[in-house]
């Protein structure tokens, strides 16, 4: 399928502000490992491909001589320049958290004028996030890559090499043998065929005066997502500043660390240190993320097995 990028698939916006560096948290975050084919950031640019509610769309932004410049193209592209802004979190008030622990005082005063950008794209956001279902990040980015070459097609715009994710359509139909292939197990196949089936759920317009929490909740409606699926999408799609990922291997215990110098924690403990700061958990943890916490290691890791090989 391709698309006709002539000049109503076509806007330019320029801003007279310049915003952070583009390859700067907030930013860098929409990247889905260093070789997303659907995003490439850097320190001069930002490219994203990726579905709207009207089609296709890619956005191209630059910074020369100080003016930010955003083009667009696909038939998604007049929608998607009126979102653009939210990727660097234009739309997000940085509040003034009352500390209940010295450290996020500390990373407060470090970080607190970071802003959580949002896509709006959940249908973007959760394919990723399926895939990071029970597997390392790196594994996951691996086989987002691989849908995404086999079973994107090229973005509109100039960019040669830039892809779309797979079309809801596309992703709907694919096989299990071809996702086993990939080395993603059934469970996660059959999650991301669901999403696919559901893309005009994951695409439609989303209310903006509705509390993040709640899109973010919402995306728990399709089969196979639960609560951490949910919390890194919306994340990302939402800029959900309580977006916290209960269930995932590791945060748990750096949460533990930052906060108590503990090496292990749970879930619950988890949720309980964090509840002085409902509302802005997923803020809390990007303050602990960006100031490179993690908890100590215990033991050597345990070697991956594709299942490809079972």
């Amino acid at each position: 399928m391709s698309h006709d990028t002539s000049c109503h698939d076509y806007c330019r916006t320029i801003a007279s502000d310049t915003p952070a560096p583009f390859c700067d948290a907030t930013i860098a975050q929409f990247r889905f490992g260093r070789f997303d084919p659907t995003t490439i950031v850097d320190a001069e640019s930002f490219w994203r491909a990726t579905w709207t509610p009207h089609g296709p769309a890619t956005v191209y932004v630059h910074d020369p001589l100080g003016k930010r410049i955003a083009d667009f193209y696909g038939p998604g592209a007049a929608w998607l320049s009126r979102t653009v802004s939210d990727f660097w979190g234009d739309h997000d008030d940085t509040p003034k958290i009352e500390p209940s622990h010295d450290v996020v005082e500390l990373l407060q005063k470090k970080f607190g004028a970071l802003r959580l950008g949002r896509s709006n794209s959940p249908y973007h956001e959760i394919l990723p996030a399926i895939l990071g279902q029970r597997v390392t990040t790196r594994e996951a980015a691996q086989q987002w890559n691989r849908i995404v070459r086999n079973h994107g097609e090229k973005a509109p715009g100039p960019h040669t090499t830039l892809l779309l994710p797979p079309s809801p359509e596309v992703l709907a139909k694919i096989p299990y043998t071809t996702f086993h292939a990939y080395g993603i197990d059934r469970r996660r196949a059959d999650t991301m065929r669901h999403a696919g089936r559901l893309g005009h759920f994951l695409l439609r317009e989303w209310e903006r005066d509705v509390l993040p929490s709640e899109h973010t909740h919402a995306l728990m409606h399709l089969p196979g997502v639960g609560p951490w699926t949910a919390a890194v999408a919306g994340a990302l799609a939402f800029g959900d500043p309580d977006a916290l990922a209960v269930g995932d291997f590791h945060l748990k215990n750096t949460v533990a660390w930052a906060l108590h110098k503990k090496p292990r924690g749970t879930d619950d403990e988890m949720l309980t240190s964090l509840s002085p700061y409902l509302g802005q958990r997923h803020r809390i943890v990007r303050w602990i993320q960006m100031a490179g916490i993690s908890a100590p290691a215990r033991g050597p890791r345990r070697p991956i097995v594709s299942i490809t090989q079972l």
